[in-house]
């Protein structure tokens, strides 16, 4: 990977005219007030891609943000997710029209929607595409996609509606969390991987291999993290509510991880054990 990269670079989304900031930035149980503050702050640092969901009860902070920011709407990339679907794909549609109206006003639309979980069953998750087909197809969302989806379960869409494949599936990745069989099946169908929890919730900020490694380039181990994410070729999506480490989690464009280093963070790998929220099933 060429450490020309930049927080302006963009992956190309598969079948569609728009493309996606290969860094995100993550407002998972950023409440409210701070939230606001934060994406304000995300902006100021150069991030121009947020990841929300209507579970995380924050899409009208996020919203805000994007008034306050005055940066052009074209400019930003905005991602939301729905995690239940209605009684139909009727009612599940106007749950995501709501959460673009939150987003970006009644008129508005959001750049990317995904189905947080494939943990509700077969009937949930056709419910849930077919309301986002529906919502792409009525231009409220640009580009439809997955998270937490295995295998088995990207294949299913296709039994399903008229989409293929999901643009994205957003799933946890580090390097305690490789899941290299999804991540390759991703790869091979051309969809985005987006890493959440990139940063291991600072659970692993001792770890001796990534210390050294930090200690190395003269960089935080959350810079360490994230770079290792995009020369994954995964997008990252650090989340902070502190303002200095929503700056440095940017600051990662400056420098590259050889291949010993990227060898060594490889080696680091626990498999599903190594999840702290949840590996994929690929199966079934």
């Amino acid at each position: 990977m060429s450490s020309k990269v930049s927080i302006s670079s963009t992956y190309k989304l598969i079948d569609s005219t728009h493309s996606i900031p290969r860094l995100g930035f993550g407002v998972y149980q950023s409440p409210p007030p701070t939230c606001v503050n934060s994406c304000l702050k995300a902006f100021q640092a150069g991030y121009r891609h947020i990841d929300t969901a209507i579970y995380y009860a924050n899409e009208t902070s996020v919203g805000r943000a994007i008034r306050e920011s005055k940066i052009p709407r074209s400019e930003l990339f905005i991602t939301s997710k729905i995690l239940y679907p209605g009684n139909d794909v009727d009612s599940t549609y106007q749950t995501i029209k709501e959460s673009v109206a939150k987003l970006d006003g009644e008129n508005g639309y959001v750049d990317l929607f995904l189905i947080h979980s494939p943990n509700g069953g077969k009937e949930s998750r056709r419910l849930m595409w077919l309301a986002l087909e529906k919502a792409k197809e009525e231009g409220k969302v640009r580009d439809i996609g997955v998270s937490n989806y295995g295998i088995g379960r990207i294949e299913e869409i296709k039994e399903v509606g008229k989409v293929w494949p999901p643009v994205v599936n957003q799933i946890e990745l580090h390097p305690w969390c490789q899941q290299r069989d999804i991540v390759d099946y991703c790869h091979k169908n051309n969809i985005i991987i987006e890493a959440y929890c990139p940063l291991v919730r600072n659970m692993k900020s001792g770890d001796k291999t990534l210390v050294e490694v930090a200690k190395k380039h003269d960089k935080n181990t959350n810079q360490v993290l994230i770079r290792y994410c995009l020369q994954k070729q995964w997008i990252p999506l650090p989340k902070s509510d502190t303002p200095a480490r929503i700056v440095a989690n940017a600051e990662v464009f400056d420098f590259e991880l050889d291949d010993k280093d990227m060898s060594l963070l490889d080696g680091l790998d626990q498999g599903e054990q190594g999840a702290i929220v949840q590996a994929v099933k690929n199966q079934g």
